[in-house]
């Protein structure tokens, strides 16, 4: 058909005892290209100058063929598949993907050249505004809380501890009353900056004093302890951020929404960041058993701890009986509500789990451990460059 997009479609098929996989490339240039996949039988290529009458076909999370070139692993990254649902999902599938689907698309559109320019520019205005001392407030904050704290390293975290959920949850929970005013977009922005400007102070600060007040154990240089810390770590990766679930929508390329998911990770735990920060936290306290790192760590879990109750309640105002439902067959403790039953796993359930959003975590979680050497000394750069007081807004005021 003439507004028939281009694409790839697919159809699953089963006859005679035999399945296979129907790929259909269409193109307004070249018109169709078939290729039936057969399970047993080679593949024949076949083409067609027009779409049978009486094909069936559909573009969407089942689509890929998992005989093509390149493996059944690459076609389950490119175009999630569906995995056999045991009762019918009230919630969304997260973190479902289709290459076939997404376009660099043009500056403006809600496409990946604009994710891309949208990223670049808060990163840069982090950098401008907060990061670098010459321009930014990074330090003229952290002078006013070490002043505060009289110098003492575990004061000046728990301050951070304190101020950033304020900042942090309290711009969430206020998100109902400011989005109709401001707009979905607007408001992640206003709700990202903040965020990631202490996020940057308060990873910093705890680089560099990691090793501060009483030390009870240290275990780094045990090759043991350090394999076992690196795969919690690791692990507690793939519940700290489904928000990669929609990268648009972490960036206001797309309009954010309040996501009732159901399914990968949600499965095994209702609030997997809450679950991942005590992983990650357990992990490094494993390694470096300091007051100070762990007075952080409890504040980290503290904060996450608190998001269940919070995150829960925006949840259930947000979608109501079905979010009561989810709550049902879910669980906050990893695992509670599959023993008990309350929780059923599909037959297939690791097709949610390979799927692109975790792949990306595991490779952005590998690429940050390999990066600790240069975070350690960007760390070390901020608390040897001291302070440069004021900022670009100065000029404003003088």
């Amino acid at each position: 058909q003439s507004n028939t997009p281009s694409g790839f479609y697919g159809m699953a098929f089963r006859a005679a005892h035999t399945s296979g996989y129907l790929r259909v490339r269409y193109s307004k240039t070249s018109h169709f290209h078939v290729r039936v996949s057969v399970l047993g039988e080679a593949s024949k290529p076949l083409e067609a100058s027009k779409a049978p009458q009486d094909a069936t076909v559909r573009r969407g999370v089942s689509g890929g063929d998992p005989t093509e070139e390149g493996g059944a692993l690459l076609s389950f990254l490119t175009a999630s598949q569906a995995a056999t649902q045991p009762r019918e999902l009230v919630g969304e599938d997260a973190a479902v993907f289709d290459w076939n689907n997404e376009e660099w698309g043009k500056l403006g559109e809600s496409k990946w050249l604009t994710f891309l320019a949208a990223v670049g520019s808060i990163l840069s205005c982090v950098g401008v505004l907060w990061v670098y001392p010459a321009t930014g407030y990074s330090d003229d904050f952290q002078a006013l809380l070490s002043g505060v704290a009289q110098g003492n390293s575990h004061v000046v975290s728990l301050l951070y501890g304190l101020i950033f959920p304020l900042v942090h949850s309290g711009l969430a929970g206020l998100r109902p009353y400011a989005e109709p005013v401001v707009g979905a977009r607007a408001w992640r922005v206003v709700f990202a900056f903040p965020s990631l400007c202490l996020s940057f102070s308060w990873i910093a600060f705890f680089i560099s004093h990691a090793h501060d007040g009483v030390t009870f154990w240290d275990l780094q240089a045990n090759p043991v302890a350090h394999a076992l810390s690196f795969l919690v770590s690791f692990a507690s990766f793939f519940f700290l951020y489904p928000t990669v679930f929609n990268l648009k929508e972490v960036a206001a390329v797309e309009a954010p929404k309040v996501h009732l998911w159901e399914t990968g990770v949600i499965r095994i735990t209702r609030h997997p960041q809450m679950v991942g920060q005590v992983m990650w936290s357990v992990a490094h306290l494993a390694m470096v058993g300091t007051s100070f790192t762990l007075l952080t760590m409890f504040l980290l879990v503290g904060h996450h701890v608190f998001s269940v109750w919070h995150g829960d309640r925006r949840l259930l105002s947000a979608h109501g009986d079905k979010f009561t439902e989810v709550a049902r067959r879910t669980s906050v403790v990893p695992f509670a509500a599959i023993l008990d039953g309350r929780q059923v796993l599909p037959p297939d359930y690791w097709k949610e789990l390979v799927r692109a959003p975790y792949a990306l975590i595991a490779v952005g979680t590998a690429g940050a451990y390999f990066a600790h050497p240069y975070m350690q000394a960007g760390a070390a750069l901020v608390q040897n460059t001291g302070l440069a007081e004021g900022g670009v807004f100065d000029v404003f005021f003088n």
